[in-house]
């Protein structure tokens, strides 16, 4: 048996409470899908364990003046949302990609990016759609850029005492295309090799604002500034596709490590291929709405 106390708050001045007062002995858990498995494998518990299953309001999906997603809302939710999937279809795509369904009706995506694991499917998402992570704390909230919340690998911005609430995404990503690809041996219950977003926005068959998000492909998810730089302004052509996918695979714009699922060299193949992929997916989802 692993020994370790659980809360179980009702609100969230309860958990600023329990963080307070045992501060670094405790952890926080919403779905536990990444918590208790790491428990599991480390057989190592923290002394406390803060539940935050009991703030129900943490749980939505909503649009007003851009869109707003509750920490706590599953991954299921995300996949049956029909305002996810028409208007923000990377996000579609990576949260019905996570696990099984019975994984994804307890996974929530606040514990998906404070997990912040490198292969993280809800991640690559979310930095093509320039999300803000909402976090709370004693003192108030604060927003920070996705693509600055990421400090290492399992490393975030987040401060002892501080809670993940919410994340904003812009009204004008509605405009933009979008998807994400996660390259895998087998089509469920596997961690990626490799994930690769894109958003697109479009003026005609012209290129004017574009997003490149991977993930294992570097110690944290980034975004690949350097190749989307290069669409702008450009043709939406084969060519210049591909040239994308070469500028996302350099090293200016990512740095892939071998490890047992896929070597260095085999992911920057990958990236290289699916960018221009996942560049005409989202203008097909631009084209037929």
């Amino acid at each position: 048996m692993i020994d370790y106390d659980y809360k179980k708050p009702e609100s969230l001045e309860e958990v600023f409470s329990l963080l307070k007062e045992y501060g670094p002995k405790a952890t926080l858990i919403a779905g536990g899908t990444d918590v208790m498995v790491n428990i599991r494998n480390t057989k190592k518990a923290p002394e406390v364990l803060i539940s935050l299953r009991g703030l129900k309001d943490l749980r939505y999906i909503k649009k007003n003046k851009g869109y707003h997603i509750g920490a706590l809302t599953t991954h299921r939710m995300l996949e049956l949302s029909e305002l996810v999937k028409t208007e923000l279809s990377a996000l579609y795509d990576g949260a019905s990609r996570i696990g099984s369904v019975q994984v994804r009706n307890v996974a929530t995506i606040g514990g998906n990016i404070c997990n912040a694991a490198p292969s993280a499917d809800t991640a690559g998402p979310l930095l093509v759609l320039d999300a803000q992570v909402v976090l709370e704390g004693p003192k108030g909230r604060r927003n920070v850029p996705i693509a600055e919340f990421f400090t290492g690998t399992y490393k975030t911005v987040r401060k002892q005492g501080e809670v993940l609430v919410e994340f904003q995404i812009p009204a004008e990503m509605g405009h933009f295309g979008s998807a994400y690809w996660k390259h895998s041996r087998r089509k469920a219950m596997n961690l990626p090799i490799l994930g690769i977003a894109v958003s697109l926005k479009l003026d005609d068959e012209t290129i004017t604002d574009a997003r490149i998000g991977l993930t294992v492909a570097a110690p944290t998810p980034v975004r690949a500034y350097k190749a989307e730089e290069f669409l702008k302004g450009k043709q939406l052509t084969g060519d210049v596709l591909k040239e994308a996918g070469k500028i996302a695979a350099s090293p200016e714009c990512c740095s892939p490590r071998d490890s047992i699922r896929g070597e260095a060299w085999y992911r920057r193949e990958i990236i290289e291929v699916y960018v221009a992929r996942m560049a005409m997916l989202a203008a097909e989802k631009i084209k037929n709405r």
